[in-house]
């Protein structure tokens, strides 16, 4: 078969998240080509066409989209542009892989997922294509731990502690649409329910402990107007018991640690980064009181990408892998874990216990 021929929204010579991950993915997956690119200005997207040996270059992405030579747009820029860079790519009948988050609000994710019903989407939940968690699912199903009866995680979400950075101003405030709920809470969330089951009910704490933090580069302290604390509890489907505490900056003692506990054995999951879902993971295991490390079965990672677990884009590419089999959350999925995140607003704002599924 001819390869899918990529467009890429945001890839920029001065690097970022789409050159540091989608570019390398790409070049490990066949049955890719990465054919076009776009960026602010079609200046910029000359010189990054130079550098990454991208043929069409385009400073608007609607051009980009309407591209004959251009079967799926990729669009890896901050939230709040997603609407207006993924419309059009819809209207020219194009597949889109989105970054997450997918809208900056459960509005406008409905609206995004309803515009997309006829067409090929995707969204950038790479927890979902991590082989360490796929394998985790598995001995889930194939009963490694018996019946599951509780479950418990802790992580920092490496961005909301104590200062920001250079150009993540939007972070500190909702309507960004970029936020620890989110971000790191959301890919959590969709984690769990992958490998365990969704939230049957649910009961959120939320806070913003530091209402100003420091900006890296003026020195000046800064409002932060979203939660840098959420702890949510509750009941999965499956009957178990679910705790979840998600804080905001990184810990010298635990960046992220999921311990699952059942009837006949015990999971453990570790990473080396606040960002699980792109992080190299380890994996614990016990059905006889002793923790032992589990190894990941080869037949859950590409060959070529064998002890490349650390790089960004070694989740990203087994994404790709799995992009070719029609084998991604969609647009309609993303819809689906923005009304979790809302039900925990909703629960936090009331203080009250939810059930995720009643909007």
């Amino acid at each position: 078969m001819a390869p899918v021929r990529v467009g890429i929204v945001g890839l920029s010579a001065n690097g970022g998240w789409a050159a540091t991950a989608h570019v390398p993915a790409l070049a490990a997956v066949e049955g890719y080509e990465l054919r076009a690119l776009s960026a602010s200005s079609a200046e910029s997207a000359r010189v990054a066409g130079e550098k990454y040996g991208v043929p069409l270059t385009f400073g608007d992405a609607g051009e980009l989209a309407r591209h004959p030579e251009v079967d799926l747009v990729v669009v890896a820029v901050k939230v709040p542009e997603h609407r207006a860079l993924i419309e059009p790519a819809l209207a020219a009948g194009k597949q889109v892989l989105s970054e997450w988050p997918l809208g900056v609000s459960l509005a406008e994710t409905r609206e995004l997922a309803e515009a997309a019903k006829d067409g090929q989407t995707a969204v950038g939940l790479q927890g979902r294509s991590a082989p360490a968690l796929r394998y985790l699912r598995d001995l889930i199903k194939d009963g490694y731990v018996g019946r599951v009866l509780s479950t418990s995680l802790i992580a920092s979400g490496g961005n909301w502690g104590s200062s920001v950075r250079a150009g993540r101003d939007y972070q500190l405030h909702p309507e960004g649409g970029a936020t620890l709920l989110t971000i790191p809470f959301a890919h959590t969330a969709d984690t769990l329910h992958m490998v365990l089951g969704g939230f049957a009910e649910l009961s959120a704490t939320m806070a913003t402990v530091r209402p100003r933090v420091r900006d890296e580069v003026t020195g000046d302290a800064v409002p932060m107007t979203v939660p840098d604390q959420i702890a949510v509890s509750g009941v999965l489907t499956g009957g178990a018991i679910v705790s979840l505490h998600l804080r905001g900056g990184t810990s010298p003692a635990t960046d992220f640690l999921w311990e699952i506990n059942g009837t006949e054995g015990t999971l453990v999951v570790e990473a080396a980064d606040p960002l699980f879902w792109i992080s190299k993971l380890t994996l614990r295991g016990s059905r006889t009181g002793t923790l032992e490390r589990l190894a990941v079965p080869t037949r859950y990672e590409l060959p070529q990408l064998a002890g490349r677990a650390s790089e960004p884009s070694y989740n990203v590419a087994h994404a790709y892998a799995r992009h070719l089999k029609g084998d991604l959350p969609d647009f309609g999925h993303a819809l689906r874990v923005h009304r979790v995140l809302d039900a925990v607003q909703r629960s936090a704002d009331a203080g009250t216990r939810v059930h995720p599924d009643a909007e």
